[in-house]
């Protein structure tokens, strides 16, 4: 049978998340536990490949496996076997032509910063610190420029394997509440690196260094030196994936 499940990870310690050849990646250890639990090599695929020191709430994975254990126990069974910074959220079945990175997905990412003098230790891996005081509003304003279809090839880091730069952003919002600022993006997809440049653009604009209004002209020059910065990876978490075309079992 297939399960598919739900898991969230502290991405500090991995060189990101799929099995990486110089490094340690969740999948490594999400795919030890497995072994562990099962006594076999079980091949897991999942939906988004967060970079290293990225975080997430709800990624989305699969494996088969021919098991008694109920699919929703499956979770508690793994998360025993996982460290503190790995785990699982749910565990079901789900048909076996479902496919985490090619059925119809809407994904939902953060971005987290810290705005005041000092960082905050407690949240030092999660958030981005930045210093300079800087306008939620102005770059909440840019950012509703985002909503919709565009080619965001400018928000794309060299070394996309996409077929298209074409994406649609269904909502995206600037929100402060006291010292932290969020960006929340939610779409049908996202190119390499695409949250983290468009973070990093969205704070020039809020420490002034151009208007909101720029945002399209940086969407229509359809050049990576045209956006800002790519900001840094800690900032960023994966929120959920939700699969608008899939009722369930």
């Amino acid at each position: 049978m297939r399960i598919m499940i739900r898991i969230a990870y502290d991405g500090t310690a991995y060189n990101g998340f799929q099995s990486q050849k110089n490094g340690v990646g969740v999948q490594d250890v999400l795919n030890g536990a497995l072994r562990d639990l099962f006594g076999q090599p079980v091949k897991t695929i999942s939906a988004s490949r967060t970079d290293a020191g990225v975080h997430a709430e709800g990624n989305v994975c699969t494996f088969d496996i021919d098991t008694r254990i109920a699919p929703g126990k499956l979770a508690y069974a793994l998360n025993a076997r996982l460290p503190e910074d790995i785990r699982i959220v749910s565990s079901e079945m789900v048909p076996d032509s479902f496919h985490p990175r090619f059925q119809t997905t809407i994904k939902t990412y953060a971005y987290r910063i810290i705005n005041r003098p000092h960082p905050d230790p407690l949240t030092r891996h999660t958030e981005m610190h930045y210093y300079y005081a800087l306008d939620a509003d102005r770059m909440n304003a840019a950012a509703k420029y985002l909503i919709g279809e565009h080619d965001f090839r400018s928000f794309c880091a060299a070394g996309y394997s996409s077929k298209t730069t074409v994406r649609t952003i269904f909502d995206a919002r600037v929100e402060r509440d006291g010292d932290r600022i969020t960006f929340t993006v939610t779409g049908n997809g996202f190119l390499y690196n695409m949250v983290r440049i468009i973070a990093g653009t969205l704070i020039e604009i809020g420490a002034g260094k151009y208007p909101p209004e720029m945002m399209p002209a940086i969407l229509d020059a359809r050049d990576r030196d045209a956006a800002g910065p790519t900001a840094v990876a800690k900032g960023l978490v994966l929120l959920n994936i939700e699969y608008p075309e899939y009722k369930g079992m």
